[in-house]
């Protein structure tokens, strides 16, 4: 009887050993790879997303909501030491969905299918590699990043008009009730007693509106923990901005009556619009206030 002795079978080829990287490129590669094939695959969607903050007054706040973001995620950075990641499955149909609504915005020339599917690539990788108790880590910067892409056409024309409107009606009902000079309102445009003010685009305060929502959710995101104030913050806004964007009107319409038609373009055009910014986010701080007093005092007296 012959024994045998079992031997290695022998690689055909040698061995592939990949290098190593240390240091914190080495620890972190797989994520960098992933920003660079992100960015590459959208280039020319973040190329015209970028073009339009720049050259559209009404998304200028696009190149601060990345920023803001990125100091979110930056701040939970301690609750993610130690972090088990818990992978899911579910985030590969997240990308692959982000894909396709890529590629739908692609064949359609609709831009906004295209951005959007940014948002849910970052939120599909972040499952699959991550889970989803770390996706509701940092839930509110990923969902604040729609915050950045333009509304639709066809959205933003439904919205813009009616706000046209409001701001023209608000103008005239305060120019009527201080009695400064005759005016008469046709839709949108204001006829004073030498000149004629259109509420434009511009100035139909969508872009207030946007900056000011966006700004209440950061600001109760960051100082507030209770829900109800959060949304209380944020819808109370929604009439400041409105109410804010009428007196802006208003004090354009005065503006052109005393100055002409120059007031209306040039810098006190400008200027104002500051001030009623400034005033806006005056305004935030004081509802926070109050809604803060009433609670406590609520509170106190529930306990007596």
């Amino acid at each position: 009887m012959h024994t045998t002795q079992s031997r290695a079978i022998e690689p055909v080829f040698p061995a592939i050993t990949y290098p190593r990287v240390r240091g914190w490129a080495g620890e972190y590669w797989p994520v960098l790879l992933l920003i660079l094939l992100t960015f590459a695959l959208y280039a020319s969607v973040l190329g015209a997303l970028v073009h339009q903050w720049y050259d559209d007054p009404n998304y200028s706040h696009g190149f601060f909501v990345p920023l803001f973001c990125g100091y979110l995620i930056w701040r939970k950075r301690h609750q993610f030491s130690g972090f088990k990641a818990q992978p899911s499955a579910w985030g590969a149909i997240l990308i692959f969905g982000a894909m396709g609504v890529l590629l739908l915005g692609s064949l359609g020339s609709e831009l906004f299918l295209q951005r959007i599917s940014l948002v849910g690539l970052i939120i599909g990788l972040v499952v699959y590699f991550r889970g989803w108790r770390a996706f509701r880590l940092i839930a509110f910067p990923l969902l604040f990043l729609l915050f950045m892409i333009p509304l639709p056409a066809v959205v933003y024309n439904q919205i813009v008009f009616p706000l046209q409107l409001l701001a023209s009606r608000f103008a005239t009902s305060c120019l009527e009730a201080i009695n400064a000079f005759p005016v008469l309102r046709e839709g949108n445009l204001l006829i004073l007693d030498n000149y004629s003010l259109e509420v434009v685009d511009a100035c139909s305060g969508i872009r207030s509106l946007t900056s000011l929502v966006a700004l209440a959710m950061g600001y109760s995101y960051l100082t507030e923990r209770r829900i109800g104030v959060r949304a209380l913050l944020v819808l109370a806004m929604v009439p400041v901005a409105i109410v804010s964007n009428g007196i802006r009107v208003v004090i354009t319409a005065l503006l052109v009556n005393a100055f002409g038609m120059r007031a209306a373009d040039g810098f006190l055009h400008l200027f104002s619009g500051w001030v009623i910014f400034l005033v806006s986010v005056a305004m935030l701080l004081l509802i926070h206030r109050a809604i803060q007093t009433f609670v406590g005092k609520t509170r106190v007296a529930k306990v007596v």
